[in-house]
């Protein structure tokens, strides 16, 4: 089975609490709803405290154009980015795998457009092989981070001597719409905010270094997209950006869609949810994560995790649920302990894996 043999995380550089963004969004959308305080109660009962962006709150009093917006997450993403894996695999004169030794980098992202991707731009910043393969992955939203760990696990199954970085960056904050005064860019602007991720997976082959340390390794994976529900989540695409779809019945999908969903993958594993020690459930919210312990009867505890990264840094998109799965290979486990690495994204879709803690 591949293993998760590192996982690491980068902030951008300007933090700001949720108090600095309400008052933000109160002078922006004060003219646009004559109930602006009841509505701005989105900030305060959400359970953030603190998001991190790339540039300052006063850069986002100003309307910005698709290209600005889209120069600056091409510059910040690969920075960012290879600031990550460097912090991930090491630096490059004494990493824990030799560079050249990566065989594919998957790059995961939403939330901006480059072309060449954003790996290729790495790969001459970092000492990686001109063999490595490219496997860019874009629109797949919240649900991408666990999409990449799925697709990694299957590249690592068809070539087991293989180490693959799976890399997110989702720079949120750039998408920003200075004109755009609906409710759904109301929700964004108190949810949504920028991080950076990056794992590194090893196959059952691979000559990497294995510690005695307890690891993580991916037992198996499932993607499954609801039909015709394209307008739950995702991007409209305008001529000033990429605008926010959010549909207010998500936590009503998630209560009636996912515990099937989920109920199915454990079966398939002849799994019960009693067995299940760790959910490493990518937080898109407070009430998604409500909606998770409502559907799946999971205790509420089962989620601390999951809130506290949702407090302390918002919702990330893709790279979130590398901030949670971070947290739980910090805390002690044992051996044999179970866990379901969960994401829901646009499409509607979710993606699950299976998560077994071994030396």
């Amino acid at each position: 089975m591949p293993r998760i043999a590192a996982v690491e995380t980068v902030n951008p550089p300007h933090k700001l609490s949720q108090k600095e963004t309400m008052e933000f969004a109160r002078n922006l959308f004060q003219d646009a709803f004559s109930d602006i305080e009841r509505l701005l109660k989105v900030f305060q009962n959400g359970e953030i405290s603190s998001r991190y962006f790339v540039m300052p709150i006063e850069w986002f009093k100003e309307k910005r154009s698709f290209q600005e917006k889209n120069d600056l997450y091409i510059d910040f993403a690969t920075n960012l980015g290879a600031e990550c894996i460097q912090k991930c695999i090491g630096p490059a004169d004494s990493p824990i795998i030799p560079y050249e030794n990566i065989d594919a980098i998957f790059f995961i992202s939403s939330s901006g457009i480059s072309t060449p991707s954003i790996e290729a731009r790495i790969m001459n910043m970092l000492p990686f092989s001109s063999h490595t393969k490219r496997i860019p992955i874009w629109g797949l939203g919240c649900a991408g981070g666990a999409s990449g760990f799925s697709r990694a696990f299957d590249y690592c199954k068809a070539y087991p001597k293989s180490n693959v970085i799976v890399l997110s960056v989702e720079l949120c904050s750039l998408t920003f719409q200075h004109e755009d005064f609906s409710k759904s860019n109301l929700v964004g602007t108190s949810l949504f905010a920028d991080g950076v991720a990056c794992a590194l997976i090893c196959g059952d082959e691979s000559d990497a270094h294995t510690s005695a340390e307890l690891k993580p390794y991916i037992v198996d994976t499932m993607s499954t997209l609801k039909p015709h529900s394209e307008d739950v989540m995702g991007w409209e695409v305008k001529d000033t950006g990429l605008y926010v779809v959010f549909s207010r019945d998500i936590p009503n999908v998630i209560r009636t869609w996912l515990k099937p969903n989920v109920d199915e993958f454990l079966n398939q594993n002849h799994l019960t949810g009693e067995q299940i020690k760790n959910f490493i459930a990518h937080p898109g919210g407070k009430k998604v994560l409500q909606a998770y312990v409502d559907a799946l009867g999971l205790p509420l505890s089962k989620t601390d995790i999951s809130r506290d990264v949702l407090m302390s840094n918002g919702n990330m998109s893709s790279a979130t649920v590398f901030y949670v799965l971070k947290q739980f290979m910090e805390i002690k486990q044992n051996e044999g302990d179970l866990g379901i690495m969960a994401a829901l994204g646009p499409g509607f879709s979710s993606e699950l894996l299976l998560v077994e803690w071994r030396k």
